[in-house]
């Protein structure tokens, strides 16, 4: 078994920050990529930042305003929100591929339950 928790989130005016963490647990052997990915409603999951060996990606509409890091030691990641947008509104969710302990080195993906992030005056 895999969870990922997130924690963070919520409510900010724009031009405001936020942050979103998301912690991986179970029985993981190897984390290959972890990533953050959000929906808004009446649209389709998109990717917002991802690390995957060692690279870091973000969507063109957060470069330069989020920030995603990776506590390898904790299998923690955090996504930093600057200078939100209210177009920044969506849930938010923590997305990993890995491999299971005694799982033949086979990927798989898991989901968080997802945390809204709200930006509105």
């Amino acid at each position: 078994q895999v969870q990922l928790v997130e924690s963070g989130g919520g409510l900010v005016q724009p031009g405001g920050s936020l942050s979103v963490s998301c912690a991986a647990s179970g029985s993981i052997f190897s984390i290959k990529a972890m990533g953050w990915y959000r929906q808004a409603p009446g649209k389709q999951r998109e990717l917002v930042a991802s690390i995957s060996d060692g690279r870091t990606n973000y969507a063109d509409s957060v470069k330069g305003r989020f920030t995603f890091s990776r506590d390898n030691a904790k299998n923690t990641t955090y996504l930093q929100m600057n200078s939100l947008k209210p177009e920044d509104t969506a849930v938010y969710y923590c997305n990993a591929v890995l491999s299971v302990t005694a799982g033949g080195g086979v990927l798989y993906r898991y989901w968080g339950q997802g945390t809204q992030v709200t930006v509105s005056s």
